[in-house]
């Protein structure tokens, strides 16, 4: 049931949207608040401290982390370690969640200092692993299962396509190289911006030749998209 106060309250947008994508109705609005304010947003308190969503989304990688483990422990009885821990970094990889985010609407929801959130590229993800913080700590953690299984990883994903999908270009690209005997290199050669701007940019050599450039706000994310980018001028010079 709704909460009387939404109907008065100038959360309502918030209330209805949460309803709407995920199917309830929040009971602490202020979680879902804070789980949605981006660091670049943050709000500080007098004593110093910076209120954002990083905490929750701490919270959340290691719920919605969980609630994936069961899910496919159970969906895939006759799967090894290894296969299941793959899917898991799939279904819950930052690229994932992002895209994820904006196919249920979350992104628009997000309070982001500026206002293009597409400037920050993990901060849709980041935003749904703290919403899922806000979820666990408001409803519990059978709720929250509930929720993410039913609204969330069976809407939001097909499995199937999953399991023939590899989102590791970087790995692709080494696997690739070590089986024709290049060598590669993943170089940081600068960053752009400063504070909640600043972003890493990491270039791909082969065989000492320079190619594609990444550009992401951690080195690990800047490295693959310069092997994504890279991934697809190889694939053309080889067909």
């Amino acid at each position: 049931m709704k909460p009387v106060k939404a109907y008065f309250s100038e959360d309502k947008i918030l209330y209805d949207s949460i309803k709407n994508i995920f199917g309830y109705y929040p009971g602490n609005i202020h979680l879902y608040k804070l789980a949605l304010r981006h660091k670049s947003a943050s709000i500080e308190e007098a004593h110093g401290l910076k209120i954002s969503n990083e905490r929750l989304e701490y919270l959340g990688d290691a719920i919605l982390g969980a609630i994936v483990a069961d899910f496919l422990f159970k969906l895939f009885p006759y799967k090894d370690e290894g296969f299941l821990t793959q899917m898991r970094s799939k279904i819950v990889s930052r690229s994932q969640l992002n895209k994820l985010s904006r196919k249920l609407g979350l992104h628009k929801l997000v309070k982001i200092h500026g206002n293009d959130n597409n400037h920050y590229r993990s901060i849709n993800g980041d935003a749904f692993e703290a919403f899922v913080g806000a979820m666990y700590l408001d409803k519990g953690y059978k709720f929250s299962k509930k929720i993410i299984i039913n609204h969330v990883i069976r809407i939001g994903y097909n499995i199937d396509e999953l399991q023939e999908t590899d989102f590791n270009y970087k790995s692709k690209l080494i696997e690739w190289a070590q089986k024709n005997r290049h060598e590669v290199e993943f170089r940081l050669i600068g960053e752009e911006g400063k504070g909640y701007n600043r972003q890493y940019i990491v270039q791909v050599f082969i065989n000492h030749k320079a190619y594609q450039k990444g550009f992401d706000y951690s080195i690990k994310g800047a490295e693959q998209n310069a092997s994504e980018r890279t991934w697809k001028i190889i694939q053309t010079e080889n067909q």
